[in-house]
C-alpha cells in the first residue's frame, strides 16, 4: 500500500462530497459538501492542496451494465478540469456504483433520519468512494481505477 493522503471526491450535478484519508490509507472520513458553480474546481483544488493529498479519487457513477451515461460523462469532464488544477498530483476514477444508496443505507443504519441526511449523503457516498479505492490498492497491490490523462481529455 502506497503511503500517503488521498481526497475522494462524489460528483453530482448540485453537490460535491468530499472525503480525505489518513497518510496510511486506512480511513476515509468525510470532509465537507461542495456546490457546484463557478468555484466547484477552485474550491475542490484548494482542499486538495490543504490535505497535501498525494492522490485524488473521483467517483465514476456508471449504469448498472457497465456503460456510461450523462452523469458518467459529467465526472470525466469534472475530474480532467481537477486534474489540471491539482497536477502533479494524480487524479483517479473509480467505479461508484451503488455509493449513494451504500451511504444513505450507512446513515440510516446510523440512526440518521433520511429528512435530515441529505446535507450529509454526499459526505458519506465520498467516503465509500474512497474507502473503495483503498480497498482495491490493498487487495491488489496497485493503484486504483482509470487515470486521468490531462492532455488526453484537453484534446477532447
Amino acid at each position: 500500500m502506497r503511503r500517503g493522503r488521498r481526497v475522494g471526491f462524489d460528483v453530482g450535478q448540485v453537490r460535491i462530497g468530499v472525503a480525505q484519508c489518513d497518510p496510511e490509507g486506512i480511513l476515509a472520513t468525510p470532509v465537507e459538501t461542495l456546490w457546484r458553480g463557478e468555484s466547484d474546481i477552485d474550491d475542490a483544488a484548494q482542499i486538495v492542496r490543504d490535505c497535501e493529498a498525494m492522490e485524488v479519487i473521483v467517483g465514476l457513477p456508471l449504469n448498472m451494465d457497465g456503460t456510461e451515461g450523462a452523469s458518467a460523462r459529467d465526472a470525466r469532464a469534472w475530474a480532467a478540469k481537477l486534474a489540471e488544477s491539482v497536477a502533479p498530483a494524480p487524479v483517479r476514477l473509480v467505479d461508484e456504483r451503488l455509493s449513494t444508496v451504500t451511504a444513505h443505507g450507512q446513515l440510516i443504519a446510523a440512526g440518521r433520519n433520511s429528512r435530515k441526511h441529505r446535507s450529509i449523503v454526499d459526505q458519506a457516498a465520498a467516503v465509500v468512494i474512497l474507502n473503495t479505492a483503498l480497498e482495491m490498492e490493498q487487495r491488489t497491490g496497485n493503484a486504483p481505477g482509470e487515470c486521468v490523462s490531462i492532455a488526453q481529455e484537453a484534446q477532447q
